[in-house]
């Protein structure tokens, strides 16, 4: 029993009554006209995965979707490794992807921790998974409730954790943190998961991970609690219809918002591009975060997006 589960289910205190979509919302919100998107767009990114990082510095490698391959302080963290080509329950039905992975699966450096945000299929890929668990072994983090399906996949170092729970991985101090979303995997599981991101401290690095979230007070509490990121990455994308989407994903503008809350040094964006989960355009997010940019006064050097594939490291030095 907590301010976030009931002893049952767990649920959102930033949203009064909770969220609780009913069929009839999900049914309405699936037959709402879609842009079209084509059905196979080229990476332009190019991996640097190899490139060589003084003390201080951090990579960040787009690699699909919310899929990142974060590397600070000698280990290489892997955060909602998707690498399916569809994000559904079934194998030849659900969101089909429109773009291979920024990165094959066979260049993938070793990874020593795996952070999972939540339990929806495109953030918790189990067939994903269960190739990485038997080629590096390594540690995983989820949410509370989602230990048993990553221990059934092959996992033996599960690290479980509630909100502001932390754990330790070499160097790395790792916190879960607070978000507004959902979870579920079928039609009965709803809200038995718990959902967050992560915040990844490394000497005087952070580095925020931002899962799936709506826009809730949760980003000024976590810099209240742990401190302004050096880097926020945040989702701009699957954010329309907005009476249905507003209580689980963030459109761009409020993305923003978040950035500022968070006291980020530096922002990338995340969740779209790869798999078409809502009405909006492939292009969308991003032609909507430049004009919450340009509106907000934010620079559009400070909150960026990457191509698929694309690394880029932030040289801190030893500040």
């Amino acid at each position: 029993m907590s301010d976030h589960f009931d002893g049952k289910r767990f649920f959102n205190p930033t949203v009064p009554g909770g969220y609780r979509p009913t069929y009839r919302s999900i049914f309405k919100m699936l037959r709402t006209p879609r842009s079209p998107w084509p059905r196979f767009v080229e990476n332009k990114g190019k991996p640097r995965l190899d490139a060589k990082l003084d003390p201080g510095d951090v990579a960040i490698t787009f690699v699909n979707h919310a899929t990142f391959l974060i590397q600070l302080d000698g280990m290489t963290i892997l955060a909602d490794p998707v690498w399916s080509e569809r994000v559904s329950m079934l194998s030849w039905a659900g969101p089909r992807r429109v773009r291979k992975p920024g990165v094959t699966f066979e260049d993938l450096p070793r990874i020593d921790l795996i952070l999972l945000s939540h339990n929806h299929y495109d953030h918790f890929d189990a067939p994903t998974l269960r190739r990485l668990q038997r080629r590096f072994s390594p540690p995983i983090a989820v949410a509370a409730g989602d230990a048993p399906l990553a221990r059934r996949l092959g996992f033996s170092d599960v690290r479980e954790l509630d909100w502001w729970d932390k754990t330790t991985v070499g160097g790395l101090k790792i916190t879960f943190v607070p978000t507004q979303h959902s979870s579920a995997r079928g039609l009965f599981d709803r809200q038995r998961s718990l959902w967050g991101g992560y915040m990844i401290q490394s000497g005087a690095r952070r580095v925020c991970f931002g899962g799936d979230a709506a826009y809730s007070t949760h980003f000024s509490a976590i810099r209240a609690r742990l401190g302004a990121p050096d880097i926020a990455i945040l989702g701009i994308g699957a954010y329309e219809p907005r009476w249905f989407m507003a209580p689980i994903h963030m459109n761009p503008a409020e993305a923003v918002r978040a950035h500022r809350d968070l006291g980020a040094r530096h922002s990338i964006g995340m969740h779209f591009g790869t798999f078409q989960l809502t009405p909006e355009p492939i292009d969308q997010p991003k032609i909507d975060l430049t004009a919450a940019l340009a509106q907000s006064g934010v620079s559009d050097r400070d909150f960026v997006t990457l191509e698929e594939g694309e690394t880029r490291i932030y040289r801190f030095g030893m500040e």
